[in-house]
């Protein structure tokens, strides 16, 4: 069955969705597995020995390429190996272009054919500039797609279930990245702003992590940094810190578990004190929005770390959360991308109220005569300027075609891959 597709590359994570167009009626959109996490994949992209990059996990970090998505446009390209001696050099919009080819290559094996259109969302942020830029990199891997705010994704996601008559508020608060912006009826982005300096979900987890840290006092601080067994124990207590956040979202009160070399030690934490620890970020991220979102009938919540309850609790106004609000942009992605093939839903018929029209008796009817206008009340409109279109001509850049020569699946996603077709 033809079909659409949405794809988000996020700072974090990568995430696809489809829409279905042979049904009849509206189409639900459809979350699609990449084998990794929560049903997306990490947004990592690792250059390997053979000249083919692996997507999805992390490996050596000189070789590795994280948070591309959001640095298209950058004049500074991303480094691959720079202390090997045989450095590599690619820009943002090229490794991001090779995400979605990836993506759009994943969805079009399991489904048996290619999409019949695909929609990439965007940052709010991005100017003609880097959407020239990304237009470009998606050609030279042979993809074409639309590019759509992640503000108007998430207001055609929410205009799918549920009506709206005015301007829509969509607050973004992520892993990395935070932004307020105000999407019109129309899909139109109205307004926006993004947060440079603004904490997101990565930053709550520091909090999460200093508090693990005031509360054992010296039993961390006193371990030697450079013993690998002090970087493992603080790598997999940072995970334990991110988990025990997303833990307080559902609970109020869980601990963390720390595995000291003395013996494993559990430090309680309550959702009222991680509320006290995130809540000057969650002031500021609110006072941002309000500041953009005048006026609007509500807003919508978007991105992962809106799951925090005081995160609802602060934002004014009438306030939308979905049950899974970090996939609400690239539900909405598919949404615009069928909305693009098929045209907007049909409006229904009007139903006639009017009883003047019903009923039969001439004595209840206004006589209608015809009206005689000279023609020299009428004038014509003014003839409409020229608009001059002018193409965006980019300089040539090497691309990242001539470095690689194709994307392979990491272990653990083929892993993934093959219990998912056993089930």
């Amino acid at each position: 069955m033809p079909y659409v597709l949405g794809i988000d590359v996020g700072t974090t994570r990568t995430a696809a969705a489809v829409c279905r167009l042979g049904g009849a009626g509206r189409t639900e959109p459809e979350l699609v597995g990449l084998g990794g996490p929560g049903g997306g994949v990490a947004s990592t992209l690792q250059l390997t020995a053979d000249g083919s990059f692996a997507v999805g996990e992390p490996g050596d970090p000189r070789w590795t390429a994280t948070g591309f998505g959001r640095r298209v446009g950058d004049t500074v390209p991303i480094v691959f190996g720079v202390d090997s001696g045989g450095a590599e050099r690619c820009p943002a919009e090229e490794l991001t272009a090779l995400m979605v080819m990836w993506v759009a290559d994943q969805v079009a094996a399991r489904e048996g054919e290619r999409p019949a259109h695909i929609v990439l969302a965007h940052p709010p942020g991005w100017g003609s500039h880097a959407k020239g830029l990304m237009h470009r990199a998606l050609r030279a891997v042979g993809v074409e797609a639309s590019l759509v705010p992640e503000p108007v994704a998430a207001a055609e996601n929410h205009a799918f279930s549920r009506s709206s008559t005015g301007s829509l508020g969509v607050f973004s608060l992520g892993s990395h990245a935070f932004s307020a912006s105000v999407v019109g009826r129309g899909f139109e982005l109205v307004n926006s702003v993004e947060g440079v300096d603004q904490a997101a979900g990565v930053d709550f987890d520091d909090a999460v992590f200093s508090h693990v840290r005031a509360s054992l006092g010296r039993a961390l601080s006193e371990l030697d940094a450079d013993d690998p067994r002090t970087r493992g124990l603080f790598g997999r207590l940072r995970r334990d810190c991110e988990a025990a956040k997303r833990m307080l979202s559902g609970t109020v009160e869980t601990s963390i578990p720390v595995h000291l070399p003395s013996g494993p030690v559990d430090v309680p934490i309550t959702r009222a004190q991680f509320e006290e620890l995130i809540r000057p970020s969650v002031e500021q991220a609110v006072a941002a929005f309000s500041r953009v979102a005048t006026g609007v009938e509500m807003t919508v919540l978007v991105g992962g770390s809106v799951r925090i309850p005081l995160v609802a609790a602060s934002v004014p106004g009438r306030v939308v959360l979905e049950a899974a609000p970090e996939t609400s942009v690239v539900k909405g992605a598919a949404l615009a991308a069928r909305r693009i093939v098929i045209g907007p839903a049909a409006e229904p018929e009007p139903r006639e109220t009017s009883i003047l029209v019903r009923d039969e008796d001439p004595l209840l009817r206004f006589p209608v005569g015809g009206l005689d206008v000279a023609d020299a009340e009428f004038t014509a409109p003014p003839p409409r300027p020229p608009v001059d279109i002018t193409p965006l001509d980019l300089p040539e850049r090497r691309s990242v075609k001539r470095v690689v020569r194709g994307l392979a699946m990491t272990g653990g996603q083929r892993r993934a891959r093959d219990s998912e077709d056993g089930r």
